[in-house]
């Protein structure tokens, strides 16, 4: 069927927002993504995308297919997947760093997954805020989350990563109403000497808001913020986790960091590495929605 070939420019449209990003995401020029999205509307004999001057936004048909599309594209890649756990040279051990947080709430069903089809593939984690040097061979892969990952290694950047003011519903709900002008009244939860966070609140719209609590570590701030102990600054996908969580109405999102996948260039061959960069690579473009709110 033509559709499992239009699919993925469909929902790259939907993921990117625009031609220009779809054809970033697939790797395709403006004009060819703009003639699958036009033949897959002609196939179904409906429009999906109105086009505006903000961008590309579904229509009801759109939203009616959505769903559809992307269970289609999770089977693929199960099959996919499925395939390359058949790969007999997919064995050893890989050393994965990250932080805890994308650990903890992110991966670790992603890696359960990826643990099932490889069961001769081993994973060494090692969970931190502090870098892993892959040039110095402390790891093998690593996930991050950065303006630039500065480092001479083989970088794979997948999306921009969403951060914003985040607060419980019941705190934006009771507090915010009260909040004097500048946010007087209402409490930061800070980050210590951190200086890009105190660069945030000092730039936030709040800036009568106390920074009354402080904690170095960013899962403490989501349960803090969760219980309603006031703001902090959060990755978008803690409300995919945890509903109560919801972005301070009238705040932007930052996008001056993006999630990026790192390997040595040593082992950018190697099977066991190679099969466990693109599975994860795979797994979080799937999420990118509610991982980067793009």
């Amino acid at each position: 069927m033509q559709d499992w070939k239009l699919l993925p420019y469909f929902l790259a449209a939907v993921r990117g927002g625009s031609l220009r990003a779809a054809a970033e995401q697939t790797g395709a020029t403006h004009a060819t993504v703009r003639r699958q999205l036009e033949a897959l509307e002609d196939s179904y004999g409906v429009k999906l995308f109105r086009r505006g001057q903000d961008g590309l936004h579904l229509t009801a048909a759109g939203k009616t297919l959505l769903p559809a599309a992307i269970e289609a594209e999770q089977v693929i890649l199960r099959g996919r997947h499925g395939v390359q756990g058949k790969d007999r040279e997919a064995r050893g051990t890989v050393r994965l760093s990250m932080d805890p947080m994308t650990a903890h709430f992110l991966m670790a069903p992603i890696l359960a997954e990826f643990s099932a089809l490889y069961p001769d593939i081993s994973l060494e984690m090692r969970l931190g805020f502090q870098v892993d040097h892959l040039s110095k061979l402390e790891t093998d892969v690593s996930i991050r989350h950065a303006a630039d990952p500065m480092e001479n290694v083989v970088a794979r950047k997948l999306f921009p990563l969403g951060i914003a003011i985040m607060a419980s519903r019941g705190y934006i709900d009771t507090a915010l109403p009260k909040a004097g002008k500048g946010g007087e009244g209402l409490s930061w939860i800070g980050y210590g000497p951190e200086p890009e966070m105190r660069r945030w609140i000092a730039h936030a719209p709040f800036p009568k808001a106390a920074i009354r609590h402080q904690v170095e570590d960013p899962e403490m701030h989501m349960h803090m913020v969760r219980a309603g102990m006031g703001m902090s600054f959060l990755a978008l996908w803690t409300q995919s986790v945890f509903p109560e969580l919801q972005r301070v109405p009238g705040t932007e999102v930052d996008y001056s960091r993006s999630t990026w996948l790192l390997l040595h260039e040593d082992l950018r061959h190697v099977a066991r590495v190679r099969v466990l960069v693109d599975f994860i690579a795979d797994a979080l473009r799937q999420r990118r929605a509610e991982i980067s709110g793009l």
